[in-house]
């Protein structure tokens, strides 16, 4: 692996070139762009996060049929009822996901905005002064979203208690805090320094690959470790590097072979 400094020069010359917009597709990210309002951002960022799994071409794909079916994401949210969402979204499927959670999903982001007034301003009065990280008020989210959900959205609000990555949520919040050439920001509850790296198998190969990590599993510990790692480099903003690293691969025109190759 290469000494710190090294590294480091390595990722910020990553981050340089591919931290664009000309590089987001394809990736769920992209659909956050039409929508310049934060109310419609925010609820739309939560329907892409949530089904950010399994192949690209896929979730573009089932992101892009939810939306279809709101024009104005945050008047769909409040004045649909959960059963006219569900019959919206009949016959949809994305892996694990069917409609009906989808529609559970947003009903739970509805009773969020009832009582808070936004998705931003729920998750702002989670978050108490002492939290290490973000995890602890991403619990707390979890919990609220849930309770509108009635339970009923389990392949879309994973418990980041139970010790799972939790990449989707972690992704929202990347998307939410992060403001850049990329990350849209608006949410300004939390510090970019708190938010945890979306980890997924992919992010966890090229991390384990440089030395981010020894661990072998892609779990809540090795997300820390991961944005621990990282934190030596960028300690205010730990997961700028995130969106970068993930284009090697994701993209047909990029492989990580030659970044691994000169990060070791």
């Amino acid at each position: 692996m290469l000494m710190p400094k090294s590294l480091k020069q390595r990722l910020d010359k990553l981050y340089a070139e591919l931290n664009r917009r000309e590089y987001v597709s394809p990736d769920p990210l992209q659909f956050l762009y039409d929508y310049d309002d934060p109310e419609d951002r925010e609820i739309v960022g939560l329907i892409a996060s949530s089904l950010a799994y399994g192949r690209v071409a896929q979730i573009l794909r089932n992101v892009k049929a939810i939306l279809d079916c709101m024009t104005e994401p945050r008047k769909f949210v409040e004045v649909k009822t959960r059963a006219q969402m569900e019959r919206a979204f009949a016959g949809f499927k994305h892996r694990f996901t069917t409609g009906a959670e989808m529609a559970a999903l947003l009903a739970g982001a509805r009773q969020a905005i009832k009582q808070h007034g936004s998705l931003g301003e729920c998750f702002a009065s989670l978050v108490e002064k002492n939290d290490a990280d973000v995890r602890p008020a991403l619990a707390r989210f979890v919990a609220e979203l849930n309770k509108g959900a009635e339970g009923n959205a389990p392949s879309l609000l994973p418990e980041p208690e139970r010790g799972s990555a939790c990449k989707r949520l972690h992704l929202y919040l990347r998307w939410m805090v992060r403001k850049d050439d990329v990350d849209p920001g608006g949410w300004e509850c939390v510090a970019p320094s708190k938010l945890i790296v979306p980890l997924d198998t992919h992010m966890h190969r090229i991390c384990s690959a440089i030395g981010l990590t020894n661990r072998k599993p892609a779990d809540a510990r090795t997300a820390r470790e991961i944005t621990d790692s990282f934190c030596k480099f960028s300690p205010d903003d730990p997961v700028r590097y995130d969106f970068a690293i993930t284009r090697l691969g994701i993209r047909s025109d990029m492989t990580p072979d030659e970044f691994i190759a000169k990060s070791i």
